[in-house]
């Protein structure tokens, strides 16, 4: 469980720096970007890591209801990361479209893994995702990003499908079955 905390530490530390210690963060420039990009790297491999090796306590495990449910959160999540990417319509109506997947990429996962090294992780992420929108809300007022063509929507959806495919079969590969 040290490296797996130790791995969120490495990424929400680093993250979290420019909101609660501009001063701090602003002193160092540009030269602060290489560690702390090597630190919040460190910290999805650790995290991984961690988390894989992590042992503790059971609350639930998964049902055929939560799994689906967890697919349709993880479906939405992943448009909304491509939302903010392509700047969609979306995008252009809701303030952080990535941090919101984050929560419900969270979310979903909390609800097929009740297990003390998942609430850990995906706990901490879906905290860390809100403490930022809260921060980040106090501290810039939000101008919605400019009208894009359609075919960004399309892509976007394309792109989604796309990805969501592969990431199920990566979680099978690895050995965790995204629709069973």
């Amino acid at each position: 469980m040290t490296l797996l905390i130790l791995g969120v530490l490495l990424w929400t530390i680093p993250h979290l720096l420019k909101r609660l210690a501009p001063g701090l963060r602003a002193g160092w420039g540009d030269r602060a970007k290489g560690p702390l990009s090597l630190a919040m790297l460190a910290g999805i491999v650790l995290m991984v890591i961690g988390y894989r090796a992590a042992d503790g306590a059971v609350f639930w495990g998964r049902s055929p209801m939560l799994v689906g449910i967890n697919n349709l959160l993880l479906l939405a999540a992943l448009y909304l990361f491509a939302a903010a990417g392509m700047k969609t319509a979306v995008a252009r109506k809701m303030r952080h479209p990535m941090l919101w997947a984050t929560v419900l990429w969270a979310v979903g996962h909390l609800l097929v893994n009740g297990d003390t090294p998942s609430f850990v992780l995906f706990g901490s992420m879906a905290v860390w995702a809100l403490l930022s929108m809260a921060l980040i809300n106090r501290a810039e007022p939000w101008v919605a990003p400019a009208a894009k063509p359609a075919k960004f929507e399309a892509m976007a959806l394309v792109g989604t499908l796309l990805v969501y495919g592969a990431i199920a079969g990566l979680h099978t590969w690895l050995g965790y079955p995204t629709f069973g």
